[in-house]
């Protein structure tokens, strides 16, 4: 069964007075008569989506003044619906989920809004948990990306320079960098022998990779000639 036909079997359940969508019915009447003639105009022309697949809910209606009718009746209870034109014959709409289940709660389908609610809530964790390990990979990919080029860098300025030509405090960095190529900066920063924070240690490996950039543009003469020794004192 459907959930679309469990919210009908619920609804046909209740005890109401209109039996039909033509039943006239004005947005000034009683709530209870409102309810009742959506309940009707459900049980003749609605359908809601199965909530694991998608948000759908709509009623069928056969001209426009229909239409707006019983949309003017839904914003009576807070819902604003969507109108559009579908062969012929123009469709009242809910596709947000918070809005689906008060609709659900109007017609008095409670058993079947509270297994919606349900549904949406195990829906909404499982994308939470989703994006968040989306962010997670996404952040250990950055870091493993950053590690591959800081190990690079100082790879080719030790084969261009030396590491021992580097300043002390980068000096340091970079061979704990070669040394523990997949640790975060945090781990970084533990093994270090000054106190230092994760801020100050990305200084520093950026640092390191402004001078193998320099390098790299650089030429011959002008590494052999003592520049770059100087300009790291």
């Amino acid at each position: 069964m459907s959930f679309s036909t469990e919210v009908k079997e619920e609804i046909r359940k209740k005890c109401f007075t209109f039996k039909n969508k033509h039943s006239k019915i004005t947005k000034g009447i009683e709530a209870e008569y409102r309810k009742e003639y959506l309940m009707a105009m459900f049980l003749d022309s609605g359908s809601v989506s199965n909530p694991e697949k998608f948000y759908h809910l709509e009623f069928v209606c056969e001209n426009r003044r229909e239409a707006e009718e019983l949309g003017s009746i839904m914003e009576s209870f807070g819902i604003s619906p969507k109108i559009t034109e579908r062969k012929h014959h123009f469709i009242v709409y809910l596709k947000d989920s918070e809005a689906i289940s008060s609709m659900l709660s109007i017609l008095s389908a409670h058993q079947s809004m509270m297994k919606f609610e349900n549904i949406r809530i195990l829906k909404e964790m499982r994308e939470n948990i989703q994006r968040q390990v989306n962010c997670e990979t996404a952040n250990i990919s950055k870091t493993v990306s950053a590690s591959v080029r800081q190990t690079k860098d100082i790879e080719y300025i030790d084969s261009v320079l030396g590491i021992e030509k580097l300043p002390e405090n980068l000096r340091e960095i970079a061979r704990l960098r070669l040394e523990r190529p997949s640790a975060t900066l945090r781990e970084l920063s533990e093994e270090l022998s000054e106190d230092i924070g994760k801020s100050g240690i990305n200084h520093r490996l950026r640092r390191i990779s402004d001078i193998a950039e320099e390098l790299r543009n650089a030429d011959g003469r002008e590494i052999s000639s003592g520049t770059y020794r100087r300009n790291l004192e």
